[in-house]
């Protein structure tokens, strides 16, 4: 990866929007978004005319919000080569519009009373949790017309259902992810779609989904008898125990947790109220479940039941796929930095297509963000001058610890972005872990406009001159 001036360069090097002209413009507006993350876009941007730049950009029916995120996906696919295992993880979020009363182009969301747009994205991670990129996403209004007939929905084709776009999005990750690369599909509870199981058994695609549905299974229990998922896997005496670190949610605080395991086969039964023609088949698939037996005072249990296709025989395979499933939390933090760091929601656009557009050029800055916070903890020897140019490492040095005068050997990534994250209010404590993304948006902003009186100081290169 290279250094920060020069990675929306190399990032963006496949674009092709039909004009040489576009394609640089993208790259300023990625290079100014990602400077200070956290800004509006006014804020952001370098001069007026670049403002104006950016929301013409926007604005224009010639550009695809498709195109703007293609060669950030063909990056993501390089990254990928060497990767053991690369974990395609889908999720779908909401964008509350609903006190910009003027937008066109939105429908209503899961609150009847809300006005918005849906997102459903595809992040890509690998084997030990580092984001590799946004490998697709497709953007939303519901009809109007279908809101209220929710007892309905079992009624409709799967085509006429916002599930649909579980099975498009599987289909677009195995059309782009090339076949040496071993990779699977990872879900919550909303993945729980037999039609999704049947689909990516048909293209021999490997899955690890968390059940929402108590379906009707036939076990490998000696009696064979057809079972519901819950009975049939509480029958399966404990196998062992492991410990897991699970990340922060909004409803709980990370910590260790020690999780009994248990492992069986099953034999998925399709729905009863699907007609034959079709074409569902029963499917066999691996389930663990692991529950947390004391969590802490106030903390709701853990409890994952997973459905899987990968083998699990042993206590260390569960627990591989057990940390595997964990990193799912990571396409959250994702929608969360879109959000709370990049602020979609009160982007002053006007249509939905816009919001898309902006939608797809964010896309990139968040996911940065979450590789920035990542690959400091995988890899914390790794030097910072890989990531950070040399006027910002020393800008930063210089100002945490009140000196005029820089080292001449670049600090490790780790210790950077800890300061980073200390310009943003993280203190550090014994205990306190890790930063967090939103410590480090907020500090990369801080950092933006102390390196920039930096390059002001030190004009000839931009750098400190020994």
């Amino acid at each position: 990866m290279t250094a920060t001036v020069e990675w929306v360069a190399e990032e963006l090097r496949f674009t092709d929007l039909g004009d040489t002209r576009r394609n640089r413009r993208l790259v300023c507006i990625v290079e100014d978004l990602a400077a200070q993350p956290s800004a509006s876009v006014p804020q952001a941007s370098r001069t007026p005319a670049a403002l104006q730049a950016t929301y013409d950009f926007w604005k224009s029916p010639y550009i695809k919000p498709a195109a703007i995120l293609a060669s950030h996906q063909q990056s993501t696919v390089e990254r990928m080569q060497g990767a053991a295992i690369v974990l395609a993880i889908q999720d779908t979020t909401e964008f509350n519009f609903t006190q910009h009363r003027s937008k066109r182009g939105v429908g209503p969301l899961d609150h009847p009373n809300m006005q918005g747009l849906k997102c459903h994205s595809i992040l890509c991670v690998t084997g030990e949790g580092i984001p590799l990129g946004i490998l697709h996403q497709q953007v939303w209004a519901r009809d109007a017309a279908t809101q209220g007939k929710r007892h309905q929905r079992h009624q409709r084709a799967i085509q006429d259902k916002d599930s649909q776009r579980w099975l498009d999005s599987l289909d677009v990750t195995a059309r782009l992810i090339p076949q040496d690369i071993d990779w699977m599909m990872v879900g919550d509870r909303e993945a729980d779609i037999y039609d999704l199981f049947m689909q990516a058994s048909t293209m021999q695609v490997d899955f690890l989904i968390r059940a929402a549905q108590n379906r009707t299974v036939q076990s490998d229990h000696p009696s064979s008898e057809t079972l519901l998922l819950e009975t049939a896997i509480q029958q399966i005496p404990v196998c062992g125990r492991l410990s897991l670190e699970v990340c922060r949610t909004p409803q709980r605080e990370p910590r260790h947790v020690t999780l009994t395991v248990r492992l069986t086969t099953v034999e998925l039964q399709p729905p009863r109220n699907r007609p034959r023609k079709d074409g569902l088949l029963p499917l066999p698939v691996q389930v663990i479940l692991a529950e947390e037996e004391h969590p802490p005072d106030g903390e709701e249990a853990i409890r994952w039941l997973l459905l899987t296709t990968v083998t699990v025989n042993d206590l260390q395979e569960a627990q591989q796929c057990l940390r595997w499933y964990s990193y799912r939390w990571l396409i959250e933090r994702y929608h969360y930095v879109l959000k709370r760091g990049c602020h979609i929601e009160q982007l002053q656009l006007e249509t939905a297509d816009r919001i898309e557009r902006a939608l797809a050029t964010y896309a990139m800055v968040a996911w940065r963000l979450l590789w920035l916070t990542y690959l400091a903890r995988q890899s914390p020897e790794q030097a910072c001058d890989e990531v950070f140019e040399a006027y910002e490492w020393q800008a930063l040095y210089c100002t945490i610890h009140h000196s005029s005068l820089p080292p001449s050997t670049p600090p490790t990534l780790h210790e950077c972005i800890r300061w980073i994250a200390q310009l943003g209010g993280f203190i550090g404590r014994k205990g306190d872990g890790e930063p967090g993304v939103k410590t480090i948006w907020r500090g990369l902003r801080r950092l933006h406009d102390i390196a920039q009186t930096w390059q002001l100081a030190h004009p000839e290169t931009g750098c400190f001159q020994y």
